[in-house]
């Protein structure tokens, strides 16, 4: 119950947190209690110092200071925007440069890998969160999308065409 209670009020101030649990290692389970002269759980750390229990936190609620005190998750369109200007140019596939994992990814890689232009990849399948987040972001509802700068150019139908035109190399060099 106290460990629910303090995940809620973790949750609810959008804290980045990871847990362990205590059950799973007693000799953990033990140590910790003499590491931190702190005899019951959960314990909560912040950058590897007690903060405190249940208590403590609800306190440090009260007060306003659990926020100021604990380091906040980074939210998904922040995350979105860090991530399609990684690189100026950024391809979101099934797969990375090495190996696509889908028919799709397979040709834009050809495609990409053909203009000599320097671009980075993201797995989309390593990210959950990603993968759905970014059709709502870029209101692009399949993958691969290619970012130019920061910016939506499509997915693999618009590189093609853009190719076909001769205009991808010109739109990859952000010179549209």
């Amino acid at each position: 119950g106290f460990s629910k209670q303090m995940v809620e009020i973790l949750s609810r101030h959008g804290v980045a947190f990871s847990s362990f649990d205590i059950f799973s290692d007693e000799e953990v389970r033990q140590g910790l209690k003499s590491f931190s002269s702190w005899p019951t759980y959960p314990q909560l750390y912040v950058a590897g110092e007690l903060v405190g229990g249940l208590d403590i936190v609800k306190e440090l609620e009260a007060s306003g200071e659990l926020d100021t005190i604990c380091p906040k998750a980074q939210k998904l369109e922040d995350r979105l925007k860090s991530l399609i200007n990684k690189a100026p140019v950024m391809l979101f596939m099934k797969g990375n440069k090495q190996m696509a994992k889908c028919g799709f990814s397979k040709q834009i890689l050809e495609i990409m890998n053909n203009t000599g232009v320097d671009y980075e990849t993201f797995d989309i399948l390593e990210d959950e969160e990603v993968r759905q987040g970014l059709k709502s972001f870029s209101n692009w509802p399949t993958y691969p999308q290619l970012y130019v700068k920061g910016e939506l150019v499509g997915g693999l139908d618009i590189v093609k065409e853009l190719k076909e035109s001769g205009e991808l190399l010109p739109v990859l060099k952000g010179e549209n």
